[in-house]
């Protein structure tokens, strides 16, 4: 055991660690062990509690997920029904002896395109599903997948209009502004970088004015808003763009900044002020459209212009849609309107991406290689090709489509074999309904993971994987950092658990591939710390950063995204064409698709409330991330269940006509699925919108209901011609029986 403190008077041994899971913070944490378990977990203990770095309630219940009776512990084959999660212990050898036969059968009969592998979950530096990769590309390449889930809209946005994803600014940044505007932002849920909670309830005590523009009253709008905007989910841009007009009419905007800084304002003006299309965009005009009062957008408008500094919080809820980049794009297109970015106390927008500390872990990790299966087409992911190498991939949402259509319908390949290394894919994608039907369509399935989760039950050979307390590894800051983090191994691992690492460097050996990996765990991450100038230049002794589990730099001042771009212009060119921030995009031009204009544009869209649907599904759906989850990681803690189980939101105007009543069991539906769930009648919420949170375990009972409440099976396989995953895109129906 390492980076341990001792507790002679009871044996106990306290371990600094953190997790590596996909939420919003990177806690250190403090894993008290006795007898090789752990007994309790607590928070940063640093010495200035202005500075420390605190737990959410995910983090003080992980221990109720790592000793959880559910733990795979050894690996498993099905003896059921693929997809009715029945399974037995086999041993590793049998396990692995069998997975070797089956790509070896596949490669041989249908080419390794066939063969489709991807994962997630675990997001640090050594164990992670790169040697898996690796070992892959080396038998001949596989398919996989491209984009992130959460992320798609706003990288489009960012890279069209900065051509960087680096847009954040460090959360100590909120201090020096004098009105947040949190646009579909809930970080007490979503935590957003583990200091920024404490950081947006000290930029309230400073007297900081916030305000929360969200179709339901989160947690962050109802804690530490001064003002509450209901808006109508997917017409954001439109509410956005009628601000532009406010501040183009009275004259406004930073004209000043706009002339140094950007290229392609005078086009977006020229759409604002109706002279494109012949419709002025005026607050009346929006009001129509997103349900927020005209007096309310002028009021709004005026005070985000003439409030210096003043931050715009956008983020990636809204930007999960059929038009999501746009979204994100008119955010960027209003910060620049009011001369925010590259300031202290302003914003960059673009979804609330990362600043560079919180990054460095990508640049350690094992050296891959190029996957020889992607050589030779285009990608099926839309108009990111426009930022990124092609690559024969599919999209991240478009999977089980793929799946079921494969070449015929113009994906890659036509995949009968899958490997899913974490991710849980059963839960976490669009349509899972589909899903269904597309993972009953394949031959043989490896799934890895710490349970047998709704994807681990269609495997055919499931393996077990450790949780971040049972290995030692570099962990990721979130966005805000900056600090850099380790994970110290706490205890043993559970059962015959193995780490990803080790089942990459597992199959290698299987496959008959010498010197695949001849370091260590402890070397890897030696080599990691010390020969990476980006930890380098920081960690000067690897072995004082192991026992601490951190490193918190001390800043002189907070990280400003584009700082340098704007004090020295000429020696800082923006990385796009121009070397400015494009408002207007002459590569998104060159697309000449209406859907994707060069300008940000409110366009809509399929399931908005102007769709004919409407009539048989009168209710928009939301899926916003759970407070006691990180995605479907968690879902079955019973601390955590506790503090929020998992319900559907109405409005008791909608409510009331359908015979709901706070705590009934009600149905929620369309053509995707239906599923069962709880009602949770609630003011919180405007009328014609209901919530569901994401990352239930889907759980279908004979008749194909749902009884997990995974609002997956009603979302659609769809993404928005910028990319992203149109999972907040959806109308659905609740009836009671």
């Amino acid at each position: 055991m390492s980076a341990e403190d001792k507790n002679v008077e009871n044996e106990e041994m306290i371990v600094r660690c953190t997790s590596a899971l996909d939420c919003g913070g990177r806690c250190p944490l403090r894993l008290h062990v006795k007898d090789g378990v752990i007994v309790k977990i607590e928070g940063d203990d640093f010495a200035d509690p202005e500075k420390q770095l605190r737990a959410c309630l995910r983090g003080r219940a992980y221990r109720h997920w790592i000793y959880h009776p559910d733990r795979l512990k050894y690996p498993m084959k099905r003896v059921g029904e693929r997809g009715e999660g029945k399974v037995e212990r086999i041993s590793w050898d049998e396990a692995m002896d069998t997975i070797v036969k089956q790509l070896h059968r596949i490669k041989e009969t249908y080419g390794n395109s066939a063969i489709f592998f991807s994962g997630g979950g675990h997001l640090g530096a050594l164990h992670t599903i790169g040697p898996l990769a690796r070992a892959l590309s080396m038998f001949g390449g596989y398919t996989t997948s491209y984009g992130n889930i959460s992320s798609e809209g706003p990288v489009y946005a960012v890279m069209t209009s900065y051509g960087d994803v680096m847009v954040g600014h460090s959360r100590d940044d909120l201090a020096n502004t004098k009105l947040i505007i949190m646009w579909g932002w809930d970080p007490v849920r979503m935590i957003s970088g583990t200091d920024c909670v404490h950081s947006l309830m000290k930029a309230k005590e400073n007297g900081t004015r916030i305000i929360s523009i969200d179709p339901r009253l989160t947690h962050s709008g109802a804690t530490y808003a001064d003002e509450w905007i209901p808006i109508i989910p997917g017409t954001d841009t439109a509410m956005m763009v009628s601000m532009a007009y406010v501040m183009i009419k009275e004259n406004l905007q930073d004209q000043a900044f706009l002339d140094k800084y950007t290229v392609g304002f005078d086009k977006f003006k020229d759409y604002v002020l109706g002279i494109e299309d012949g419709v002025e965009k005026t607050p009346a005009w929006a009001s129509e459209i997103c349900g927020v009062p005209v007096e309310t957008i002028t009021r709004l408008a005026r005070e985000y212009a003439t409030t210096d500094p003043a931050c715009l919080m956008d983020c990636q809820g809204p930007a999960r849609s059929a038009m999501g980049e746009q979204y994100n794009r008119c955010a960027i297109a209003l910060t620049t309107m009011t001369g925010n970015i590259g300031k202290p106390g302003g914003s960059a927008c673009g979804g609330l991406m990362g600043i560079p500390y919180g990054h460095m872990f990508r640049s350690a990790g094992i050296p891959g290689m190029r996957n020889p299966a992607e050589a030779g087409g285009p990608s099926i992911r839309g108009t990111l090709d426009l930022n990124l190498r092609l690559v024969r991939r599919i999209h991240v949402n478009k999977v089980f489509d793929a799946f079921l259509e494969g070449k015929k319908a113009g994906y890659p390949a036509d995949i009968k074999m899958a490997w899913f290394a974490g991710g849980n894919i059963m839960t976490q994608r669009g349509n899972i309904n589909k899903g269904d039907r597309a993972m009953k369509s394949l031959e043989f399935i490896v799934s890895q993971d710490l349970f047998l989760t709704p994807t681990a039950r269609y495997a055919d050979i499931v393996l077990p994987v450790m949780s971040f307390a049972e290995k030692n590894d570099l962990t990721r800051p979130w966005p805000s950092g900056p600090y850099l983090t380790y994970a110290n191994k706490a205890i043993e691992p559970i059962g015959e658990c193995k780490s990803d690492w080790e089942i990459g460097n597992l199959l290698a050996e299987k496959l008959g591939y010498e010197d695949f990996d001849n370091n260590t765990e402890d070397e890897w991450l030696r080599i990691f710390v010390e020969k990476n100038p980006e930890y380098a230049q920081y960690i000067k002794d690897y072995d004082t950063f192991k026992h601490d589990g951190i490193y918190r730099m001390e800043m002189e001042e907070p990280y400003i995204a584009f700082k340098k771009q704007i004090e020295d212009p000429e020696n800082n060119p923006f990385n796009t064409p121009s070397g400015k921030i494009e408002i207007f995009s002459e590569r998104v031009a060159e697309l000449n698709n209406p859907d994707c204009p060069p300008i940000p544009k409110y366009i809509s869209t399929w399931e908005d409330r102007n769709d004919p649907l409407m009539e048989k599904y009168p209710l928009q759906l939301l899926s916003p991330h759970p407070r006691v989850r990180a995605h479907s990681t968690l879902q079955n803690v019973d601390w955590l269940e506790e503090v929020e189980p998992h319900a559907v939101w109405i409005n008791p105007v909608d409510a009331e006509p359908r015979g709901i009543r706070d705590g009934d069991e009600v149905f929620v539906f369309n053509d995707r699925g239906k599923l069962a769930i709880k009602a949770w009648v609630t003011r919180r919420i405007i009328p014609g919108v209901v919530s569901i949170y994401e990352g239930a375990w889907y759980d279908p009972d004979e008749e194909g209901i749902d009884r997990g409440g995974c609002v997956n099976v009603l979302t659609n396989d769809a993404y928005s011609p910028g990319g992203a995953a149109a999972l907040k895109t959806a109308l659905v129906q609740i009836t009671t029986t």
